[in-house]
């Protein structure tokens, strides 16, 4: 089936701001639909065509991080992050906005989400660790925005404990704990549809303990040693 022609001279922002804006889309055959979205006018996804798509660049990075402590069973780190339009600390995994620097590098995702890793748990990457892209480009809710992330994992190799801190908090983060869970205390969390406050979580933590609970971080890991 034919894609809907959008008419691009009547398609508008409505409002913007400095992080959001919000696009009033108009068809040619009189649909009009309202989409919320970082990006400028001249860059939103709806005015792209499939090729363009294909190699879009995501909004933003979200990783499973997996910590490796010699004689310890891998762990999941993840934390609670506050989630303004919730009102709720939310069990999270490290993500965040690519931004320009990261742009400009050979490996934008890569490069994104080291940054993001040692800003909000202190962690520097270096030649022990691994980090892989399970998908570069996922939407987040296509029926109300055009905002995408990439998954990622990286495994963090370590001969000792390491100390988290997420002291790279920029703007308006805030943090309250790390919790370092186990496979079989992930899948707890997973069958309880909460977290351990009894906090529901967000879809891409739910994607990212998924990966860790089913090992496929494992396979990730020896490819990306390979």
């Amino acid at each position: 089936m034919d894609r809907p022609r959008l008419d691009r001279e009547q398609t508008k922002a409505l409002a913007e701001t400095r992080f959001v804006r919000l696009f009033e889309l108009a068809y040619e055959d009189g649909t009009r639909y309202f989409v919320a979205s970082r990006r400028e006018r001249e860059d939103l996804l709806a005015l792209r065509d499939e090729a363009e798509l294909a190699d879009a660049l995501p909004d933003a990075v979200s990783c499973c991080l997996v910590l490796e402590i010699e004689g310890c069973e891998p762990r999941m780190v993840l934390f609670h992050e506050y989630r303004y339009p919730t009102g709720q600390y939310l069990l999270s995994i490290p993500s965040g906005l690519i931004d320009e620097r990261d742009a400009a590098e050979d490996d934008p995702l890569v490069a994104a989400m080291a940054r993001e890793v040692a800003e909000e748990c202190g962690i520097v990457l270096d030649e022990r660790d691994t980090v892989t892209v399970i998908n570069p480009l996922l939407y987040n809710t296509p029926g109300l925005t055009d905002e995408s992330t990439a998954l990622l994992c990286v495994v963090v190799r370590r001969a000792s404990e390491q100390e988290l801190t997420p002291a790279g908090a920029e703007g308006t983060e805030r943090f309250d704990g790390f919790d370092l869970l186990t496979r079989d205390e992930v899948w707890e969390v997973l069958r309880q549809g909460r977290d351990m406050r009894g906090n529901h979580y967000p879809m891409v933590a739910w994607a990212g303990m998924t990966y860790f609970a089913t090992d496929q971080w494992r396979d990730a890991d020896q490819g990306a040693d390979a």
